[in-house]
């Protein structure tokens, strides 16, 4: 982005992925980047309009859901930027599992029986249903990796009142259920996903984005259970395919480990796969689309001005 700040910028935050200017009257741009990160570490090339990708979905799924609860969005003026109202951040996320795994699933199948403080079932397999959908909470690190927590630890820690607490849980599995209502339209399962929510006074909004590769696992849904009988891989559509791919290579974002050399054709790869995602969660074709920054800036500059 150019260097000119924005009409009423304060202030900027360059997130692992998204680029976030603070606008005096409350209100917040937000940028999409091609960055990608996993094991929250910055992975080191850009993915072609991953940043669009993400920022399409999400205000999709944002005005798909917005009779659950209130949300942050207000305008999209470009098709990687988003402008809304500035919240009190929890310092939590709120990751819902309707299925064993990923992380879980490392937890479950080292011996671990006990998620957050939530006990979980005897004799599962990998992508197994929960017998209903989870919520194992995670706190949300400055720096460095994000850890597990329990809901009475979130309580007793003060990230959350109980008050707050019965809210965002009543929220996200509101929202979980829709997106696999959305999802099931497409021929996929919405496997698990996070949501990050935050405070406007006493009001609880939804913020950042839902829905999306970077935020949220989908399996595609034909051959799903015969999948399951065979023990096979599941199909899926998310982000796990580069995490995959980073573990196959020695790297976990441990202290002392590098990141591999990623190609033009494995970043190639991504971006389609990323594509690929859009296409079928929302059910539309992919229209690529570049700005430069001169013309992204007076997009959003047009936008506050309406906003204000």
């Amino acid at each position: 982005m150019k260097s000119t700040p924005f009409p009423g910028q304060l202030n900027t935050y360059h997130g692992k992925v998204r680029d976030v200017y603070y606008i005096e009257n409350e209100l917040l741009v937000m940028i999409a980047s091609d960055r990608i990160s996993a094991f929250d570490v910055i992975l080191p090339n850009p993915i072609p309009f991953k940043g669009q990708v993400l920022n399409q979905i999400a205000a999709y799924m944002l005005k798909a859901t917005s009779d659950i609860c209130p949300n942050w969005l207000l305008d999209t003026p470009a098709l990687n930027v988003a402008i809304g109202k500035k919240c009190t951040p929890f310092k939590i996320e709120m990751v819902v599992r309707g299925n064993l795994v990923g992380h879980a699933w490392r937890t479950y199948q080292a011996g671990g029986r006990v998620l957050c403080g939530i006990e979980l079932p005897e004799g599962l397999n990998e992508n197994d249903y929960f017998p209903t959908p989870i919520i194992t909470p995670s706190t949300k690190a400055s720096e460095g990796h994000d850890e597990d927590i329990s809901k009475e630890n979130i309580i007793a820690q003060g990230l959350a009142s109980a008050e707050d607490w019965a809210i965002l849980e009543k929220y996200a599995l509101a929202l979980f259920q829709r997106g696999k209502e959305i999802a099931a339209k497409q021929g996929l399962i919405l496997v698990d996903t996070k949501y990050e929510f935050g405070k406007i006074g006493d009001t609880i909004f939804l913020m950042d984005e839902i829905h999306t590769p970077d935020s949220s696992r989908y399996f595609y849904a034909e051959g799903f259970e015969e999948r399951q009988i065979k023990k096979e891989k599941q199909k899926q559509l998310s982000k796990e395919f580069v995490r995959e791919w980073l573990i196959e290579n020695n790297f976990m974002g441990k202290e002392g480990q590098t990141v591999p050399h990623m190609s033009d054709e494995w970043i190639d790869t991504i971006s389609k796969r990323y594509i690929e995602l859009y296409e079928q969660v929302i059910g539309e074709k992919f229209n690529p689309q570049k700005l430069t920054d001169e013309a992204t800036y007076d997009l959003v500059a047009a936008s506050l001005a309406k906003l204000n």
